[in-house]
């Protein structure tokens, strides 16, 4: 845990003293009154728009100093937005990543779309998977990355003219893994729409959106899934899940709050298309929301899984 700290405070100081602030300035303060869901968040508790003005926000993740990264995909950069809600550019031409987590080494691994892989961005750039079968990957939409540094990710085939490489003949939407040692493996023919995807606390349950639902797979080893099974009717995007293994699933109409036995539990109503969650602040305990260029918070009962940054 240390390591990764110094890691990112040292690739945090470089790019701050490289790189110019990022454009959109903090947003008014604009609170949202949020209704109480027992256990998740407080009866008074309120949505919060930190920051405003972005072109997309995609991919936020919560870094090991409470503080978050997200993709301003439209403008093909990497933002940080500090917990007082400042924004300063992290990273420009980020290969139109998608979604972001950070594996057990501090680096930031990204689900990256324009030359299509899922590769390191930060401290320096590495192509880890750019192919599958002999096949191109098409675009990279979403991964999240277990103890032991293998990353699970989706590959999906989007509508025509909604990616900048098309499809090989015959390619299927894929649901992948990457041994720590770099042998892929597909998980699943059974996921016709891949989106997020998310680790129980346990990381003994995978879950992946799969169209108008949440698929859940029983994790039998490494790269190995079993008993897939509808975990919730949610037609959801980005997954975050806190330390009692509560689903959050960034939703149309904000996020939707699912509990470990698939049970709906509340909805966080948002004024925007929520695309990404991911749990941050110093004690966790804040879930961050991205959508349409903006960025909410709100703070919650329970916090995100403490050892792990997406």
């Amino acid at each position: 845990m240390r390591r990764t700290v110094l890691i990112f405070g040292m690739c945090l100081s470089v790019q701050a003293s490289l790189l110019a602030a990022a454009e959109p300035a903090p947003a008014e303060v604009q609170m949202t009154q949020a209704t109480g869901i027992r256990g998740v968040i407080a009866a008074n508790a309120t949505l919060e728009l930190v920051a405003e003005g972005f072109k997309g926000t995609e991919g936020v993740v919560g870094m090991p100093d409470g503080s978050v990264l997200f993709c301003e995909q439209n403008a093909d950069r990497i933002i940080h937005l500090d917990l007082d809600g400042k924004s300063t550019l992290y990273l420009d031409k980020a290969n139109r990543s998608i979604g972001l987590a950070i594996d057990r080494s501090g680096r930031l691994v990204s689900a990256q779309s324009q030359d299509p892989m899922v590769g390191t961005l930060a401290p320096r750039r590495a192509v880890l998977v750019a192919s599958f079968n002999a096949q191109p990957l098409v675009k990279p939409n979403d991964l999240v990355i277990d103890r032991k540094g293998g990353i699970y990710f989706t590959d999906p085939l989007p509508k025509p003219g909604f990616a900048f490489r098309e499809p090989p003949p015959g390619r299927k939407p894929l649901l992948l893994y990457r041994s720590p040692g770099g042998k892929i493996f597909s998980l699943s023919d059974g996921v016709a729409e891949p989106n997020g995807i998310q680790l129980s606390p346990d990381e003994k349950t995978l879950y992946a959106v799969n169209g108008s639902h949440i698929d859940a797979f029983d994790i039998v080893a490494p790269g190995v899934l079993a008993r897939q099974r509808v975990f919730a009717e949610v037609a959801g995007d980005g997954l975050a899940v806190d330390n009692q293994g509560r689903l959050y699933a960034a939703t149309r109409t904000g996020v939707e709050v699912i509990g470990s036995n698939g049970r709906r539990l509340g909805h966080i109503a948002a004024p925007v298309r929520v695309q990404s969650v991911a749990f941050a602040g110093r004690d966790r305990r804040f879930l961050y929301a991205v959508g349409e260029g903006k960025v909410f918070r709100i703070r919650t009962l329970a916090p995100g899984v403490l050892t792990r940054w997406k």
